[in-house]
């Protein structure tokens, strides 16, 4: 692994680079930048509670326009700092939703809920795809599912980063393809109270998928208790998602050599040996990667470090279940068959 000299100019131009390609992702042309009003003294928008005062906070900011990417990325070269100061983070949510524009934001939400909870401060499912995608869609799955008769909006292309999330793993969502296997090597992960990043710097990770692969993820999507089977009356949908022969009589002949016993279901295995015998991978079956809490509390000795593990994937279909470990738990949501040895046997938290 090469090893970088992380000087505070390299961190500037990464984190100028990431903000504007995140305001990118919302609009092509017209950029929106809210900024407190620099002639404001803190003291003067705190409350004795040493917060800020909503409405004093409010009626000191201030917008500016910008026409393009270029006056984007030299006004924050400009005032990086005010990215670092108090107060940063939250001006940058406002400059994303106000170059999205509200209407839109809440068009693309299926959802009522608001994007920040007022009790805890968690931000909401919408505001993590419109902080990552640049959509402020409400569910992870790729494009639409019909609901009850409802057409709920996921996202709608491979995203450039991915997300997944041990809320997978207890059933509460399932994650599409588009995070699972984004542009780039990068993976925001999600807990039930907290955001961490992993990483990789092996490329192959979101290479193509082969056929054998995408068969996999489509007999999978069809398989929601994860129990390596699907009805047979799911065969049909499988072939067609596949572009594989898929007419009424071809199905019901391959119904009944795929179930032999007529049990009511195909299993994986013979559905693999069937179509794709010959298995191709795109991943490696080893590969490093690298996790990221910026949390002090959440790091041994309160220090913030990165975690390097050594990641191997086993041959069986078989994934070992540990629940008193939600980081392998949460992996094995896009690496089904992962097993993991994190350097210096401190396995990283994702809360």
């Amino acid at each position: 692994m090469e090893v970088i000299k992380m000087t505070e100019e390299l961190q500037n131009n990464v984190l100028v680079h990431a903000v504007c390609d995140m305001l990118r992702q919302c609009t092509h042309d017209r950029f929106c930048v809210v900024y407190l009003d620099q002639k404001v003294n803190s003291m003067e928008i705190e409350s004795t509670s040493a917060h800020a005062d909503p409405e004093k906070f409010h009626d000191h900011l201030r917008i500016t326009i910008l026409s393009g990417l270029t006056e984007l990325e030299k006004y924050f070269h400009e005032n990086v700092n005010s990215l670092k100061r108090q107060y940063g983070a939250l001006l940058f949510l406002y400059s994303v939703i106000s170059t999205k524009g509200l209407d839109q934001v809440k068009l693309e939400c299926d959802s009522t809920d608001p994007l920040i909870d007022a009790i805890y401060g968690y931000g909401s499912q919408s505001l993590i795809n419109l902080m990552i995608t640049g959509r402020a869609v409400t569910y992870v799955w790729d494009h639409e599912q019909d609901v009850g008769g409802l057409k709920l909006k996921g996202l709608d292309k491979q995203s450039q980063i991915g997300f997944i999330t041990s809320m997978e793993h207890l059933r509460y969502c399932t994650v599409g393809s588009f995070y699972k296997s984004p542009v780039h090597p990068i993976w925001v992960l999600g807990s039930d109270t907290h955001l961490t990043v992993l990483f990789s710097e092996e490329r192959k990770l979101v290479s193509p998928e082969t056929k054998s692969e995408q068969a996999r993820r489509v007999f999978k999507n069809y398989d929601k208790d994860g129990n390596n089977f699907i009805n047979v009356e799911s065969l049909q949908a499988v072939l067609q998602e596949l572009d594989l022969v898929s007419d009424s009589a071809y199905v019901d002949i391959m119904r009944k050599k795929l179930d032999s016993e007529n049990l009511g279901i195909i299993l994986l295995n013979a559905f693999m040996e069937e179509f794709f015998p010959t298995e191709e991978s795109s991943v490696p079956d080893m590969f490093q990667l690298i996790h990221y809490n910026g949390l002090p509390i959440s790091n041994v000795d309160g220090q913030v470090k990165y975690h390097v593990g050594s990641a191997i994937l086993l041959e069986s279909d078989v994934r070992s279940i540990c629940e008193s470990n939600p980081m392998l738990t949460c992996l094995q949501t896009k690496w089904p068959n992962i097993e993991i040895t994190w350097w210096n046997n401190i396995t990283p938290s994702l809360n």
